[in-house]
């Protein structure tokens, strides 16, 4: 199965600099500050999603970091890649099934790592307040949501 959606990007930056490549033979620190936080079409406008490593476009290693604000509900989708987790800051609540169910979700504190499989449906809720995830995975990334009427690249946004 080929991912529905795949990251476009041209010249990845955090900061001005180009990101940490796979198999790029040189010591390098990303420091939060360098964070290069940015929309994603197919997240809800407030979330935003940084590259850090490599290029989720590419059949390659990379990592990834999103960034959800209080409130804001990731209806239930999936990813053709593996994927880890690591819950950098405030609680990630997770839930796996097809329909958005919040007895489902679990909470992870920082710290916590999540090993979700492929094609894994799942929904995320910043409940408790924002939080920041880091995604570590083989691309392409790929994201469908699970009802077209979720994805909000099939609305209209208003400016």
């Amino acid at each position: 199965m080929s991912p529905k959606y795949a990251i476009a990007t041209t010249s990845p930056t955090i900061g001005g600099v180009r990101p940490h490549q796979p198999g790029q033979a040189v010591f390098r620190a990303i420091l939060p500050d360098e964070t290069d936080w940015n929309p994603f079409a197919a997240f809800p406008p407030a979330v935003r999603l940084a590259v850090v490593v490599g290029n989720p476009s590419q059949e390659e290693p990379y990592t990834i970091r999103v960034k959800v604000p209080s409130g804001v509900k990731l209806m239930p989708h999936r990813h053709p890649e593996d994927r880890i987790y690591t819950v950098i800051s405030g609680v990630f609540y997770i839930g796996l099934g097809d329909e958005f169910d919040g007895e489902k979700l679990e909470a992870y504190p920082p710290g916590a790592v999540i090993i979700l499989p492929g094609n894994t449906s799942h929904f995320h809720w910043a409940k408790s307040g924002e939080y920041i995830t880091q995604v570590t995975a083989i691309g392409p990334l790929g994201l469908e949501y699970i009802n077209a009427k979720d994805d909000p690249r099939n609305s209209e946004r208003k400016i």
